[in-house]
């Protein structure tokens, strides 16, 4: 299939943001900001996902994320919650179905869909083995989300063959998965395959270089989405409708999507951090860990939520 075949014009757009974890000076989490952009993200329109990787999973401590999880439902409140269930692995570990048993216990405990990491063990060996793993996922958990991670963002990530993308839609458990590859071959692909067996299955783009994919019926979970919530909510809102505003708005977080996620792609937290500030909404945008962007990044920062601003207003 052509993907201009694929394009849906008016349809709604589920949008799934992966909210920022900002950090004070001291190297402490700011629960403050964190809040306040919490209830920005949900007052916008789009799900939250936390304990993603734009919220340092990976680097939380096991206590930490229980404590965003029960603080992320007591202000979403009874609204839809996504989380990451991230379980640590090394390169050398087999599946640990004990520990993502547990992980997913916690995200059950308050209601929220899980949205699951890979890890070194699910991914490795062949598609029967990783199918296999998935279906014993599917046993102890009845609703997910499966996530496929380029190795670009992660070490342990990987992008499944279309054959494995196809057996996990007949898992009825799993209800979607994000697809961050950032490859548009790829999601297209995906795009027939989920049309043709499963239309009301959900591929969540993760693709922060190409945030059109939603005009193809792609829905959204995206750490671009969190430098401005209420800009993709708007965006997401246009294409529903038909307004032509969509592509103006479209193509000015897109422009901020192509510079927050050049290389190194890690470094896009430390810009989410930059553009929050800039915009006033934390205190701090220095980050606790990975890398960081040159200072000159900043004025460029400010002249891209600018344009944002001024697409939005039209």
């Amino acid at each position: 299939m052509k993907p201009f075949q694929l394009i849906e014009l008016n349809r709604s757009i589920e949008g799934a943001s992966a909210v920022f974890l900002p950090f004070l000076s001291d190297g402490t989490i700011d629960w403050s900001g964190w809040e306040r952009h919490l209830s920005r993200t949900i007052e916008s329109g789009l799900i939250p996902a936390v304990n993603m990787d734009t919220g340092y999973v990976n680097l939380l401590s096991p206590t930490q994320r229980a404590e965003i999880l029960h603080r992320s439902r007591q202000i979403v409140g009874n609204g839809k919650l996504f989380a990451g269930a991230f379980v640590e692995s090394r390169s050398t570990d087999a599946f640990d179905l004990d520990a993502y048993r547990e992980v997913l216990g916690t995200i059950k405990e308050i209601g929220a869909t899980p949205v699951i990491f890979q890890s070194y063990g699910l991914v490795a060996g062949e598609d029967q083995e990783i199918f296999d793993r998935y279906a014993a996922l599917a046993e102890i958990n009845q609703r997910f989300i499966a996530f496929e991670l380029g190795a670009m963002f992660a070490p342990f990530g990987k992008i499944y063959s279309p054959e494995l993308f196809s057996r996990l839609l007949q898992l009825p458990q799993c209800i979607g998965l994000k697809h961050s590859s950032l490859n548009r071959q790829q999601e297209w692909q995906r795009l027939e395959i989920r049309n043709r067996v499963r239309p009301e299955f959900k591929l969540y783009t993760g693709n922060d270089l190409a945030i059109d994919m939603v005009m193809y019926g792609s829905d959204y979970l995206l750490g671009l989405s969190t430098f401005h919530p209420a800009a993709f909510a708007m965006r997401d809102r246009f294409w529903q409708s038909g307004h032509s505003s969509f592509f103006a708005l479209n193509d000015a977080l897109q422009a901020l999507g192509w510079f927050a996620f050049r290389d190194p792609v890690p470094a896009y937290k430390h810009s989410a951090a930059i553009a929050l500030k800039l915009n006033g909404w934390i205190e701090n945008d220095s980050v606790p860990w990975g890398e960081t962007r040159p200072e000159s990044d900043r004025e460029t920062l400010r002249f891209l939520l600018a344009a944002i601003e001024s697409a939005m207003a039209g």
